[in-house]
């Protein structure tokens, strides 16, 4: 049954003495392969612990050459939820972004905002042209939330 185990070290197995070396970093390669089909930059995997990884540490695990997995402690549609954030993440480009109307209020607004966990909203018109940009910033000590975004 263990005749195919092979050893495996963790960060306290190993101690890199600092000294002379002939290696130069750029030319070493520590890529690896998670599966056949699925290549790492670097041999680095965020444990599915719901203390370590959601969203933010697996979209920073992936633009570092790692890779990170989303917890189960989540509803099916939480678990969704995060890995639409991290796919979505890729090369900082937003896909598919969240957007709103400028007739929309800015209550309307920040309660997007809190759900989806943003800091800013695309504001687009009926034929999703962009119009402007609606961020946490711009309306920190507004009172008037009833206000339309277009304003």
């Amino acid at each position: 049954m263990f005749e195919d185990l092979r050893e495996a070290l963790t960060f306290d197995d190993v101690l890199l003495v600092p000294g002379y070396s002939e290696v130069i970093p750029r030319d070493v390669d520590v890529s690896t392969r998670l599966t056949p089909a699925i290549p790492l930059r670097m041999p680095l995997v965020s444990s599915a612990m719901d203390t370590v990884t959601e969203a933010a540490t697996a979209i920073r695990m992936a633009r570092e050459g790692g890779i990170g997995f989303i917890h189960k402690n989540l509803s099916i549609e939480d678990q969704a939820r995060e890995v639409n954030r991290v796919k979505k993440a890729q090369s900082g480009i937003v896909v598919d972004p969240v957007t709103i109307a400028p007739a929309r209020t800015l209550e309307e607004a920040l309660a997007l905002m809190r759900h989806y966990r943003i800091s800013g909203l695309p504001v687009v018109d009926a034929e999703r042209r962009p119009l402007g940009i609606l961020t946490n910033r711009d309306v920190r000590f507004e009172k008037r939330l009833g206000l339309p975004v277009g304003e």
